[in-house]
């Protein structure tokens, strides 16, 4: 076989392969962590089974088993939460939690916090784009952020946008940048466009970018100086 077409093989394999690796790391990390919240209840449940029947705690002490009872275990309590969430009851209940919560100082700020940022990100600010392009970390150098608040500056009242810059290829780590609403380049892409947009690497994302402000109007307006 050629040389050249045993290396166009191999280019071609490698680049169908990375995708798959991508998204396989991408599984095991959530399912890793999934398996992990449930993995101390199954530990309990195979030690008071040995206490019962020693034998078929042994047979089921086995790693994969363990993992797949553990993540199921989580999903059907997640599964339950949500049900439960989406109940006057459970509401109320969830109530009377936060604001048990909230009396334990550092627990509410964690909490709190983290809580107020999911609810945030699932409703665009009043007008604006939730996902937006900023400068960063140099002027010249474009990411994508998500607008978390508008908040106005003392003293000169200029509008300055909490904006949170996610990494690549995991979002669930990044920044956070105070940003003059001025200079935001607001985008049309929804969340979902975002998120693949950075968990891919920039691999999946539209052919086009939007201009910046100041672009578009050095563009779309004479120069003064022109004649």
């Amino acid at each position: 076989m050629p040389p050249l077409r045993v290396k166009r093989y191999l280019l071609t394999g490698l680049l169908t392969f990375i995708p798959l690796w991508v998204t396989w790391l991408v599984f095991k990390f959530v399912l890793g962590v999934l398996a992990g919240i449930g993995a101390p209840l199954v530990a309990a449940l195979l030690g008071a089974l040995s206490l019962v029947a020693p034998h078929a705690a042994d047979a089921l002490n086995a790693q994969w088993l363990i993992f797949i009872v553990a993540l199921l275990l989580t999903l059907g309590a997640l599964y339950l939460l949500g049900f439960v969430a989406n109940r006057v009851i459970g509401q109320r209940f969830l109530n009377g939690f936060d604001a048990l919560l909230a009396r334990i100082p550092l627990v509410q700020t964690i909490y709190g916090g983290t809580k107020k940022l999911m609810a945030v990100l699932q409703n665009k600010p009043s007008g604006m784009q939730r996902v937006v392009l900023i400068d960063f970390p140099r002027r010249g150098m474009k990411v994508v952020g998500f607008v978390t608040r508008v908040m106005v500056e003392e003293g000169t009242g200029r509008e300055m946008a909490a904006v949170y810059i996610p990494t690549t290829p995991n979002p669930t780590g990044g920044y956070l940048e105070l940003v003059p609403v001025d200079e935001l380049t607001p985008t049309d892409w929804t969340m979902d466009q975002a998120m693949a947009f950075i968990i891919s690497g920039g691999a999946v994302a539209p052919d086009s970018l939007p201009a910046p402000p100041s672009a578009t109007l050095r563009h779309g307006e004479p120069e003064t100086g022109a004649r």
